[in-house]
């Protein structure tokens, strides 16, 4: 499935000009047919090449001749033809934002932050959704990259963490940008997001209040992120001189489901854990539900945190203690860092683009019953 969100976008140059939003024709010019880009040669007294190197930022053009240019394109109201321009350049105007993601709030999120970055320019968002256990996944990739010939590519976690897919589009010579808890590619493609210390913040406070009998539920294991969001908490509960138990450590699978199957099982255990961690928003949803069946008070006898701070976790009531990761903001961030790439860069001048989580007590943390 591939859609194209209804983007209204005005001019591809991406310099301080191309921001002041252009004149609307007078009810005079409605009439009159569109402007070319010939025209704006003539009426620039250049050629049409060097028109075109300025609508696509080329630096090889005077910033006298630049600011010229800019100027008529905003008096005319001449839009370039993103297929022309396309064609021209053997790749189209589209970014793409590749994921297999279970959880809707997430995809959502990274998709507003991409077209933050995207507003102003003439660029267009495709989003594909895929499922890295099917056996025709890298396949249906290959053919998705060689049909659409994107921009660029914003690959989300879990499918920014497969390799075989970086190479993939490597080959392609497609640019990409890596969403990922961890660092796994050159730093000018990747925005790490260090998940494991988000959860290491959600174990000390779980601490600090007083809990011992503390409780799990991992994201699925095709998910770095699920990986790194253990490691953080087990790591942070060793420091205080606590112990993940077995028997309370579980499995989910970022789904609201898998949430409330594993808070049945932990719950139905004796003693019972007094706090659970859950891997994001959706499962600590779960434990809501579960907690709620049998009775328990959030957070009086039952202290529960979430991980991403999505719009979920202030829809629970008591209102959900999480670790907020800025998800509108990484899809921001990769995009910007995916026009850097496309500026050809070197790579010593970008910078690592790191998000570091930040956990935000709310309602549904207390001292242990």
């Amino acid at each position: 499935m591939e859609f194209v969100p209804a983007e209204v976008v005005n001019s591809h140059n991406r310099s301080s000009d191309s921001r002041s939003t252009p004149t609307p024709p007078s009810s005079t010019d409605r009439g009159r047919k569109r402007s070319t880009i010939n025209d704006i040669a003539r009426l620039a007294n250049v050629s049409k090449k060097t028109v075109s190197r300025v609508i696509n930022d080329s630096p090889f053009v005077k910033e006298e001749t630049r600011l010229r240019v800019n100027a008529i394109i905003r008096e005319t109201g001449f839009e370039p033809d993103p297929q022309a321009r396309g064609l021209a350049f053997r790749r189209s105007f589209l970014i793409g934002m590749i994921y297999d993601n279970p959880t809707p709030q997430y995809v959502v999120n990274m998709q507003q932050g991409i077209l933050d970055a995207m507003r102003g320019t003439s660029y267009g968002l495709l989003v594909h959704p895929c499922e890295r256990s099917s056996p025709t996944y890298l396949s249906e990739l290959r053919s998705f990259i060689e049909r659409q010939r994107p921009f660029g590519v914003i690959l989300t976690p879990s499918v920014s963490e497969d390799d075989r897919l970086a190479k993939l589009l490597q080959e392609f010579d497609c640019p990409y940008v890596r969403v990922a808890s961890v660092m796994l590619d050159k730093p000018n493609a990747m925005v790490v997001t260090h998940d494991s210390m988000g959860a290491a913040e959600a174990a000390h406070h779980l601490a600090e209040i007083g809990h011992q009998r503390i409780a799990h539920i991992s994201g699925p294991p095709s998910f770095r992120s699920a990986h790194e969001r253990r490691r953080g908490f087990r790591e942070a509960l060793s420091e205080r001189g606590l112990k993940l138990r077995p028997s309370f450590d579980r499995e989910g699978a970022y789904t609201f489901d898998s949430g409330i199957e594993a808070a049945r099982e932990l719950l139905a255990l004796k003693p019972r854990p007094t706090a659970i961690f859950a891997g994001n928003d959706e499962m600590a949803a779960g434990i809501y539900k579960v907690a709620h069946e049998l009775g328990l008070v959030i957070p009086d006898q039952l202290s529960v945190i979430g991980f991403d701070d999505s719009a979920t976790a202030l829809r629970l009531w008591p209102v959900l203690t999480s670790v907020r990761l800025p998800v509108r903001d990484m899809g921001r961030l990769a995009t910007d860092k995916l026009f850097a790439r496309q500026a050809k860069k070197r790579p010593g001048e970008v910078e690592t683009t790191e998000v570091v989580p930040k956990l935000i007590v709310r309602e549904s943390t207390a001292p242990p019953p």
